[in-house]
C-alpha cells in the first residue's frame, strides 16, 4: 500500500517561506516530509550558473550499486547530456551510482564541446563516487550555450559534500535545483508492498513550459531501494511513461533535454527478477507514482489557471484513445476557451475529428466532471447536442480542477491525459525567458 508523506495538516503549519507568494492550492503541493529509499542521499548547491544565484546542481548517490533505465526525448535536436546518458546506459546498466544534473544551461545543440562537458560532468562524478560509468547526467535551461565547467565541477564537488538522507537538507534541496521556470519544487516519496514484501521510492521532476509527450516531456528521475533486473526495470518505465508523463501536455512544443530515468539499488528485500504477479504489481506502483509526478508538471504549467483531465472512453485501442486524448489536449482553441471559461464543447469535436483516429460521430458522446462531487453535465450524447445550461458550465469551468470525459462509443479501451489551460501570462514567460 502506498502511504501518503504529507497531510494537510502538516502542509497548514509549515510552508517554505520561499512559496509563500503561491497560491494556496500549490502551496499544498510542495512536499513537507518523506519517506526516502534506504541507500539513497541528495543535494542541491548553488554553482551560481543561474544569474538569480538559486541552487542549479542536483545529486542524487546511491550507497549500492543500481540497475537503471531511461527513456529520452525523441527530438532530433538531442542535447550531449542525452547522448551521453544513452551511453552510460548502453554499457552499464547495473552498476550505476548517480544522477548529476544541473539547471540554468541545457547543454543542446552545443557541438562536440557539449558533449566533451556531459562526459566530463560523469568522470567527476566517476571519481567521487570510485566507480566508472557510474552515472546519467541531466541538464536544463537555455539552449545552444555552453556549460560554465568551472563552475559546473566546483559544483559537483561541493554538492558531493552535502549529500543527505534528510528531506530538507537533501531531497528538497535537490529538487529546487532542479527548477527554471517552476514556481515550486516537485518532490514525491513514498513506501509501497510487493507481495507483502515493503519498498521505497523517491522522485523528482522539473518542467512547466516545453511540455509535450513523446519521450518523455521533462526532466525527472524515480529512485527506489526494490531490486529490479535492468530489462524488466526499463519494460516497465516505458510502461509506466507512456501512461504518465507521456500523458501531459502544456504546450505542445517538446524539449531538446527531456530524459525520465529510474535507479534501483536493491537496499529492500523486495527483488524483481522475471515477469509475473510482482513485476506487473511494482509496475503498477511505478506507473501511479510516476503520474502523481507528471501532475504536478501540468498543475505548475506556465501561466496555467486550471488543471483538466482529458479522459477518453470507448476507443477501439489504448494506442488510439490516445492519439485523441494528446490531439484535443494540445488544441490552441480548446485551450484558450477552458482560459476564457467559456463551453465550446464544438472545439472539442473539431479537434476530436481531425485527430487521425477512426470517429463515428453518431457515437460520441462529451461530458464536463465537476471535481466536487456535484452532478455531470452533459453537452453530446451519441452525437447528438444536449439542451446546455450555460449558467452550469460557466459555473464548473471556474473550478481550478475539471474533468473533460469523451465516450468514443467503439470499444471498451481508455486512457486519462493531463493538461492545463493557455493564458497570457504564458506568452509573458516565456517572451521574456533569456532576459
Amino acid at each position: 500500500m502506498f502511504r501518503l508523506n504529507i497531510t494537510r495538516t502538516q502542509i497548514q503549519r509549515r510552508l517554505y517561506s520561499s512559496y509563500e507568494h503561491l497560491s494556496a492550492r500549490k502551496q499544498s503541493l510542495i512536499s513537507q516530509s518523506g519517506i526516502y529509499p534506504t541507500g539513497f542521499r541528495a543535494s542541491g548547491v548553488s554553482a551560481l550558473i543561474k544569474k538569480n544565484k538559486n541552487k542549479d546542481i542536483a545529486l542524487v548517490v546511491s550507497d549500492l550499486p543500481c540497475s537503471g533505465a531511461a527513456v529520452f526525448t525523441t527530438n532530433k535536436f538531442q542535447a550531449a547530456p542525452v547522448i551521453v546518458s544513452k551511453e552510460t546506459l548502453t554499457e552499464n546498466r547495473d552498476g550505476l551510482y548517480a544522477v548529476v544534473t544541473n539547471s540554468g544551461c541545457a547543454n543542446a545543440v552545443t557541438g562536440t564541446q557539449g558533449i566533451i562537458d556531459a562526459k566530463k560532468m560523469r568522470s567527476i562524478m566517476d571519481e567521487l563516487v570510485h566507480h566508472p560509468m557510474s552515472s546519467l547526467t541531466m541538464s536544463t535551461g537555455v539552449i545552444g550555450q555552453n556549460l560554465p565547467m568551472d563552475k559546473i565541477e566546483s559544483g559537483i564537488r561541493d554538492g558531493f559534500k552535502h549529500l543527505s538522507a534528510e528531506h530538507d537538507k537533501g531531497w528538497m534541496a535537490a529538487a529546487e535545483a532542479y527548477m527554471t521556470t517552476d514556481t515550486f519544487p516537485k518532490l514525491r516519496s513514498g513506501e509501497f508492498d510487493v507481495n507483502g514484501q515493503k519498498f521505497r521510492m523517491a522522485g523528482i521532476a522539473k518542467g512547466a513550459g516545453m511540455i509535450h509527450p513523446n519521450m518523455a516531456t521533462l526532466l525527472g528521475f524515480m529512485v527506489t531501494d526494490a531490486y529490479v533486473k535492468p530489462e524488466l526495470l526499463q519494460k516497465a518505465l516505458t510502461y509506466a511513461v507512456d501512461r504518465s508523463f507521456n500523458s501531459i501536455s502544456i504546450d505542445g512544443d517538446m524539449s531538446t533535454n527531456d530524459t525520465i530515468s529510474v535507479l534501483a539499488n536493491g537496499a529492500s528485500e523486495v527483488r524483481i527478477e522475471r515477469e509475473g504477479v510482482e513485476y506487473e504489481a511494482f509496475r503498477d506502483r511505478l506507473t501511479a507514482f510516476a503520474a502523481e509526478l507528471a501532475q504536478l508538471v501540468v498543475r505548475d504549467g506556465e501561466g496555467a489557471t486550471k488543471f483538466v483531465t482529458l479522459h477518453i472512453k470507448g476507443g477501439e485501442t489504448f494506442e488510439s484513445a490516445k492519439k485523441a486524448a494528446s490531439h484535443i489536449s494540445t488544441s490552441m482553441l480548446v485551450k484558450t476557451a477552458l482560459y476564457g471559461q467559456d463551453a465550446n464543447w464544438g472545439r472539442i469535436c473539431a479537434s476530436l475529428g481531425h485527430s487521425g483516429i477512426d470517429v463515428d460521430p453518431t457515437k460520441v458522446s462529451v461530458t464536463f466532471v465537476p471535481t466536487d462531487g456535484t452532478k455531470r453535465l452533459s453537452l453530446m450524447v451519441q452525437g447528438e447536442p444536449e439542451k446546455v445550461d450555460e449558467d452550469r458550465a460557466s459555473e464548473i469551468l471556474k473550478m481550478e480542477d475539471l474533468v473533460i470525459e469523451v465516450d468514443l462509443g467503439l470499444g471498451d479501451k481508455e486512457t486519462q491525459f493531463w493538461t492545463c489551460d493557455l493564458t497570457h501570462e504564458y506568452v509573458t514567460i516565456n517572451g521574456d525567458y533569456r532576459s
